[in-house]
């Protein structure tokens, strides 16, 4: 449940949930923000969940701090209310050209590469949050033996579609962008789409995500 409920600014609101960064501590973060989205309150103009946090931007125009903090101490969130999960499979090609970080992660954690991605595909992971870029989820929780650091230099330049990660959780880079996760593979499958102006994201706060391992040739030929 919320902690405290502070103003951020002159016109938003943040909920924090305790220092916490585990998936009972982020369902209860989700919980809030699907129910806020759902209330549709005048004034509210954005909600953005994080691991153990939520911003509640609004319109100084139509509500203020404190009616708006009213409203969201009223909302009653029970163990029992479940999440919607999406599931989905996202296929991953981890030739040599797309998993950049593969050796630095056999040396790091001392496991062959074979191991790892045998560990990471065995896996289904929960998507805490969305952000960084447009769409990109952080989710969790890696296995603890395949945890590591970000690199010590980040790339100027990381490729759309790639998987990484860093620490507890893997990601996937929606576009090309600077990052410093660990990359183990790339997708072909388009994970934002702006031009889906209401849904643009692919996966979202609470969804649940495999990923599969294809070949270079299903890679290239690939149709969504």
């Amino acid at each position: 449940m919320i902690k405290n409920i502070s103003n951020l600014g002159d016109a938003a609101l943040y909920c924090d949930f305790g220092k916490e960064v585990n998936k009972e501590t982020n369902i209860q973060v989700i919980k809030y923000f699907k129910t806020i989205k759902e209330k549709n309150i005048l004034g509210v103009n954005n909600i953005t969940p994080s691991y153990n946090k939520l911003i509640i931007s609004f319109d100084l125009k139509k509500i203020n701090f404190n009616k708006l903090r009213k409203i969201i101490d009223n909302i009653e969130i029970t163990k029992s209310d479940n999440i919607q999960n999406k599931r989905f499979q996202i296929p991953v090609c981890c030739e040599k050209e797309f998993s950049l970080d593969i050796k630095r992660l056999e040396e790091i954690l001392n496991i062959k590469k074979e191991k790892i991605y045998d560990n990471f595909f065995e896996k289904e992971f929960f998507c805490y949050m969305t952000g960084f870029i447009a769409g990109m989820p952080f989710l969790g929780d890696l296995q603890e033996n395949l945890r590591a650091k970000r690199l010590d230099t980040p790339r100027v330049k990381v490729p759309k579609g790639s998987i990484g990660l860093t620490e507890q959780f893997a990601n996937i880079y929606t576009f090309e962008s600077p990052g410093g996760w660990n990359i183990i593979g790339n997708t072909p499958l388009n994970i934002f789409d702006n031009s889906k102006e209401k849904e643009p994201n692919l996966i979202n706060p609470g969804d649940l995500v495999t990923f599969k391992r294809i070949t270079k040739e299903k890679y290239q030929n690939y149709h969504e």
